[in-house]
C-alpha cells in the first residue's frame, strides 16, 4: 500500500500568496512562480508552493494558491487561496476578511469577538512569510471565493464564525485522515459553550443525539457539544476547563462502547456494542435469547416496559463508566435515544436538565 500524500492548510496556501504578492509590489519578482515559505511547526521547515496566478492592484497586489489537501479529504481541497496585500501609511500588519471568509462573532475561540477568523497559528505564518519581503506597514486581505457556502458544511455555524470559512493551520501540513482537525473544532465548540457562561454541558455524539437533546431537555443549542467518536479526549478537555455537569444524549450503539472502556468509539477503533448489550439482557434481565446482531434491533425486538429497563440499565452503566473516567469530578447523565431520536431510557441527576 502506499503512503498517503499530506497537503497544506489554508494557512500555508495564505501564507505563500501574501509573500508572493510582496515581492510583487516590492518589485523582487514580478513574476512569482511559485515561492518557498517556512511552515509553522517551529523546526525552520520549508516548502515550495505553486502561485496560480497574480496581478498588480492599486496600492499592492494579489496573488492566489490552489489548496491541495493531499489524500485527506478535506472540503477545501481544491479551493483558491486568494490573498491581497495593500501597503498601509503606519502600523504593523492588519488582517482582513474577504469573499468566503468568515468573521468572529463569539466568545471564547482563540480571535477576539469582530476579528476575521484567520487563526494565531496562519497568522504567524503570514507575518513571517511577507517579513521576508518587507518591514513596511501592510493590510492582507485573505478571500476563498465559495467559502460561504462551503463553510455551511462545517462547524463555524456554530461556532459563531459567520460569512465564510476559516483560515486553519498550526503547522501548515495537512495529515491525511488526521483527527486533529477534528479534535481542534470539538474543543472549539465546548470552548464557546463555556465563555457563553454554560457550565453544564451537552455531549452527543451527532445529530441524533443533539436533535434528541434539544427536544427532551432543558438546553440551549451553545450547550450542545457534538463529540463525534472522541469521548476519551473531550471528557479530559471537560474537566481540565471544570466543567460541572455533563448529560450525554445519544444512541446506545455508540455510548455503550464507554460503559466497555472504548473511548474512541469510531468502529475502526472499537467493537461492536450489540455483543456487550446481549449480555447485560441475559446477565442482569434473565433474557435467555438475544436474536439480533445489532443494538437496535436488541431494544427494537423488546416490549416497551423491558426495553424502558434495559435502556436505564445500559445508561447507568455508561454514567458509571464516564464518572470514573472524570475523576469523580463531573456530575454525569446519561440519555439514551433509538434511531428517530426517540428517547428510551436514562440515568438522570435531578437538576437543570429536566424541562
Amino acid at each position: 500500500m502506499s503512503k498517503l500524500r499530506t497537503g497544506y492548510t489554508t494557512g500555508a496556501c495564505s501564507a505563500a500568496a501574501a509573500k508572493a504578492a510582496a515581492m510583487i509590489m516590492t518589485g523582487k519578482d514580478h513574476s512569482p512562480g511559485e515561492v518557498k515559505i517556512t511552515l509553522g511547526s517551529g523546526d525552520g521547515v520549508e516548502t515550495v508552493l505553486p502561485i496560480a496566478d497574480y496581478s498588480v492592484l492599486d496600492n499592492g497586489a494579489r496573488a492566489s494558491v490552489i489548496k491541495d489537501s493531499g489524500d485527506d479529504p478535506d472540503i477545501t481541497n481544491g479551493s483558491r487561496i486568494v490573498v491581497d496585500l495593500f501597503w498601509e501609511k503606519d502600523g504593523d500588519i492588519v488582517f482582513e476578511a474577504g469573499e468566503g471568509v468568515g468573521t468572529v462573532t463569539k466568545a471564547g475561540l482563540s480571535i477576539k469577538k469582530g476579528e476575521p477568523a484567520i487563526n494565531p497559528g496562519p497568522r504567524k505564518m503570514i507575518a513571517g512569510a511577507v517579513r521576508e519581503i518587507t518591514e513596511r506597514p501592510v493590510r492582507v486581505r485573505i478571500s476563498i471565493p465559495g467559502g460561504e457556502e462551503l463553510a455551511l458544511k462545517t462547524f463555524n455555524p456554530k461556532l459563531g464564525v459567520i460569512g465564510g470559512l476559516s483560515i486553519l493551520g498550526t503547522t501548515g501540513i495537512v495529515r491525511p485522515f488526521s483527527n486533529e482537525a477534528v479534535r481542534e473544532s470539538i474543543i472549539c465548540l465546548l470552548d464557546v459553550a463555556i465563555a457563553g457562561g454554560y457550565t453544564d454541558i451537552v455531549l452527543a455524539p451527532g445529530n441524533i443525539g443533539a436533535r434528541a437533546a434539544g427536544h427532551y431537555f432543558n438546553v440551549a443549542g451553545e450547550q450542545i457539544v457534538e463529540a463525534g467518536n472522541e469521548w476519551g479526549y473531550v471528557i479530559e478537555k471537560a474537566v481540565d476547563r471544570n466543567v460541572r455537569r455533563l448529560l450525554l444524549v445519544g444512541h446506545p450503539g455508540k455510548l455503550a462502547k464507554l460503559a466497555m472502556g472504548q473511548w474512541n468509539t469510531h468502529s475502526k477503533h472499537s467493537k461492536s456494542a450489540a455483543p456487550y448489550i446481549a449480555e447485560v439482557a441475559k446477565d442482569e434481565m434473565g433474557f435467555t435469547t438475544v436474536e439480533s446482531e445489532t443494538v437496535e434491533g436488541i431494544f427494537s425486538a423488546m416490549e416497551p416496559d423491558k426495553r424502558k429497563e434495559l435502556s436505564d440499565l445500559i445508561a447507568m452503566k455508561i454514567a458509571d463508566a464516564v464518572n470514573k473516567k472524570s475523576g469523580g469530578e463531573i456530575e454525569i447523565s446519561v440519555a439514551l435515544v433509538n434511531m428517530k431520536s426517540e428517547l428510551i431510557g436514562a440515568k438522570l441527576w435531578s437538576g437543570p436538565w429536566i424541562k
